[in-house]
């Protein structure tokens, strides 16, 4: 019997070429990163110098960022006036994001384990000391730390790039770092602030005064004000009133959700201006309020703005502003008044705070406009000075 013969192997398929695009992808970004640069110093209160430093060589557990930009505080403001903190010479700015251009080996991922490499955009948060007693035993609540740190207040050292005010900055070991890929420069310089708001709107649920129609009262219209309406207003709360003091600001917080607004200037006693806030609250006053301005006089006036048993957070005493005076039996005792306060944030706030910018874009609020305001680097003089006579509402350096 004949044998049949053995088919033939089908030829092997061509290998296809790589495609180019993909192994752009895969391949590890490249920067160049000069030996030098500059960096906007705080040489003593109300004096900036724009000085050149080596950029330092980084250790297997450091980053170097190109910074791309930052917010002005008000805490920098304050700093740039007096030097509160005692922090002069140093580099100020924490409300900044950058690009990772060096990354040490031993750093993979950021805070919340996401992959992190050279290329990826950043913001960063507290730098907990991780020895103290709030280290050690309250991991969720390392903003009470008692030797934590913050990028952009800190005295100057020999590494220099210590804040955001400069072309590059030095992320040290144990640092709180988040990806934030895909998010706009005004978007990421808007992140520790609302993360400050974030924070506050946490602290002030713990009461359980805050539901869906509770009348909640805003002091002060500054950046921080108005992004704790902006989180107000995506928790689903209608009824919120914003006291300050410009009607720039109060019309803006009409866009952030505030439903009724009151210039403190327009009324010649605080008892009339009173009246009004009780007109707008069932003639109870408010049930809830949250105290952002800073100053001692709005802080004595906002308890008589509380009806019994409501509450208030104070969040805006960030620094020293001065005591006031208040009637315990009246302000506090007699209304059975529930008092939070509100110290910056924690790591943990900084994923709501991602989840709340894209919430409030997603309603139509107006969050990346509070940024009225951009100057170059060289011009950190001029930003401050706008910054602290209140022109604008959120002034950003931004740096190429």
């Amino acid at each position: 019997m004949a044998k049949k013969a053995a088919p033939k192997k089908a030829a092997a398929a061509p290998k296809k070429a790589a495609c180019k695009k993909c192994a752009a992808k895969a391949a590890p970004k490249k920067f160049t990163i000069p030996k030098k640069a500059k960096a906007a110093v705080l040489v003593e209160p109300g004096k900036f110098e724009l000085r050149e430093y080596a950029i330092p060589e980084i250790s297997d557990d450091e980053m170097l960022v190109k910074v791309e930009g930052c917010g002005v505080c008000g805490t920098d403001g304050h700093e740039y006036k007096r030097d509160p903190f005692g922090l002069c010479p140093t580099v100020l700015g924490h409300e900044g994001s950058g690009t990772i251009v060096k990354i040490g080996k031993n750093i993979t991922t950021d805070f919340t384990g996401a992959p992190l490499g050279v290329g990826d955009q950043i913001v960063t948060c507290i730098i907990p000391c991780g020895e103290c007693n709030a280290c050690r035993n309250t991991p969720a609540r390392t903003n009470m730390c008692e030797k934590s740190g913050i990028y952009g207040l800190n005295p100057d050292d020999d590494i220099h790039f210590n804040g955001y005010f400069a072309e590059y900055l030095v992320i040290r070991k144990n640092s709180t770092v988040f990806k934030v890929n895909g998010m706009t420069l005004d978007q990421r310089m808007l992140v520790e602030p609302a993360a400050v708001a974030i924070h506050a709107v946490e602290r002030a649920k713990l009461t359980g005064l805050l539901r869906f129609d509770t009348k909640v009262l805003v002091q002060g219209c500054g950046p921080i004000g108005l992004m704790v309406m902006a989180v107000l207003r995506t928790l689903g709360i209608e009824n919120i009133i914003a006291v300050d003091g410009n009607d720039n600001r109060l019309e803006f917080a009409k866009r952030m959700g505030a439903t009724t607004t009151i210039n403190f200037m327009n009324y010649k006693k605080f008892e009339d201006q009173l009246a009004d806030v009780k007109a707008a609250t069932d003639g109870l006053g408010a049930e809830f309020l949250i105290q952002c301005t800073g100053v001692a006089a709005a802080a004595k006036n906002a308890w008589k703005m509380v009806r019994r048993g409501g509450g208030m957070c104070e969040v805006g005493f960030f620094m020293d502003g001065g005591e006031c005076s208040i009637n315990h039996h009246f302000d506090i005792c007699n209304k059975e008044i529930a008092l939070v306060g509100s110290w910056v944030y924690t790591p943990q706030d900084y994923p709501t705070t991602f989840a709340f910018l894209k919430r409030a874009k997603g309603i139509g609020l107006p969050v990346e406009e509070l940024v009225t305001h951009h100057f170059d680097l060289a011009d950190i003089q001029e930003a401050l000075e706008t910054n602290v006579q209140m022109k604008g509402i959120k002034v950003a350096v931004t740096v190429k």
